[in-house]
Parts: structure tokens; sequence; C-alpha cells
């Protein structure tokens, strides 16, 4: 090996470890927000990958009246129940739903498990609830009002 390749094999071992130091010792030291949108990294990313509000047909007990289309997405008003069917997206998407009042969500997880999720999600600070569903093939979501009071979700676009 000559001076010269042995020259420029210590620059790069010193730039390595000085990368090394600054990712490990200038990084922020909280716990994080898991709320936060992630950082401009991200945008170096595709797009988001929700499910099109377009591509789920709604069909709730009665009484309820018919789902209408918002700039959010489709509002769907039921009493008690109602079941979301979410047409094939073509791959691993996200079905958005958001609430100004709590609901009960039921859904299977994606891939070849054999298991039904459920979860009842509640108003955060923002006063809005959200229920995320990992969705990748042709599946029906169930949703529920606690107490059957009725409640209002909108298959939110993002």
């Amino acid at each position: 090996m000559s001076g010269r390749q042995k020259v420029l094999l210590a620059a790069l071992a010193g730039l390595l470890v000085a990368v090394y130091l600054l990712a490990v010792g200038g990084g922020r030291h909280d716990r994080g927000d898991p709320a936060a949108r992630p950082g401009w990294l991200s945008g170096l990313g595709g797009g988001t990958a929700t499910v099109d509000p377009a591509t789920v047909t709604v069909a709730c007990a009665p009484p309820a009246t018919p789902p209408t289309a918002s700039a959010e997405g489709t509002v769907v008003t039921f009493r008690t129940a109602c079941l979301l069917r979410v047409a094939d997206p073509g791959g691993l998407r996200t079905l958005v739903l958001r609430s100004p009042a709590s609901f009960a969500v039921s859904a299977p997880a994606p891939g070849d498990a054999e298991v039904t999720v459920r979860d009842e999600v509640s108003p955060g600070d923002d006063g809005t609830a959200v229920a995320k569903v990992a969705v990748d093939r042709a599946t029906e979501v169930a949703l529920s009002c606690p107490g059957g009071g009725g409640c209002t979700v909108t298959v939110a676009r993002s």
C-alpha cells in the first residue's frame, strides 16, 4: 500500500469516527414525542399510504343516515354499530378513522395472522379520537358506539 493510500484510509477512518461521535453525542436527550411528525428525512420517502375513503363502503345498523362526503373524507353517523368494507388496497395501507367522541373498532390483523384486533379510542388533547387500522387486503372493520348513544366517525384521507 502506498503512502498516499494510507493517508486516504486514515482520513476516511477519522471521518467515520467524527460522524459517529456527532450522531451519538449530538442528539437530543429527551424521550421524544411519539405524536410528532417525522423529520426532514421522511420527505425522501414516498407519499402517505392511507386508504382512499372512496374505496370504503358502509353498512350501518338502522336507524342510520347515509354516509356523506366532506373535505376530510367520508362521514358516517350511526346509533350502535357499523360495518366498513374496505376494498383491496393493493398493498399495506392505513385506514384512518376520526371522531369527536369515543368509539370502538374491531378488525382482522394484516397478513396471515388469525387475530382480531379490538380497541376503544377516546379523544386526546386535541378533542379528536383517532384509530389507525392496518389493511393489506379486502377486509371488514366493525365500529361500535359505547353506550349506544350514537357516533359520528370520519373515514379520513390522512
